[in-house]
């Protein structure tokens, strides 16, 4: 049995989840993530809350239902409000810049080091401070 898993899912007011073919959907305020599910997890929405329950009890399902929660869960958070990180970038001589759709670190190698922002990923730069942000949790703790 799954703690998370059994846990209920509220949907906020402004919150339109719904689930076709296996493809959950959740649209908020801040826009629109879809992820797709295997059928062992039985996802039901039922009067602004969502269950989830195994089909077949098994080790693999038992798994995968808490898993599934989150999912769903950071989902119907993140189109309601924006997950967020922020890096502080600390050293003698460290520089940070935003160049187009990429950062650019100095940060001690002998070159510059870019690395490219994901889509659907806000970056804000301020001094020695990188403010990330997405409706997709995965996406901000990915980049």
């Amino acid at each position: 049995m799954s703690r998370v898993g059994k846990q209920q899912i509220n949907i906020g007011d402004k919150t339109e989840v719904k689930l076709i073919d296996g493809v959950f959907s959740a649209k908020g305020p801040l826009g629109e993530l879809s992820r797709e599910f295997k059928s062992d997890i039985a996802i039901k929405i039922e009067d602004k809350q969502i269950t989830l329950e195994p089909v077949k009890v098994t080790n693999k399902n038992n798994m995968l239902w808490g898993t599934y929660a989150s999912h769903i869960s950071n989902m119907v958070k993140g189109v309601n409000k924006a997950f967020v990180k922020k890096l502080v970038v600390e050293g003698i001589g460290y520089k940070v810049a935003k160049e187009g759709n990429d950062i650019v670190l100095n940060v001690g190698f002998s070159h510059p080091v870019k690395i490219a922002i994901p889509e659907g990923v806000d970056v804000v730069i301020e001094k020695n401070v990188i403010t990330i942000s997405s409706i997709d949790k995965e996406k901000v703790g990915q980049f």
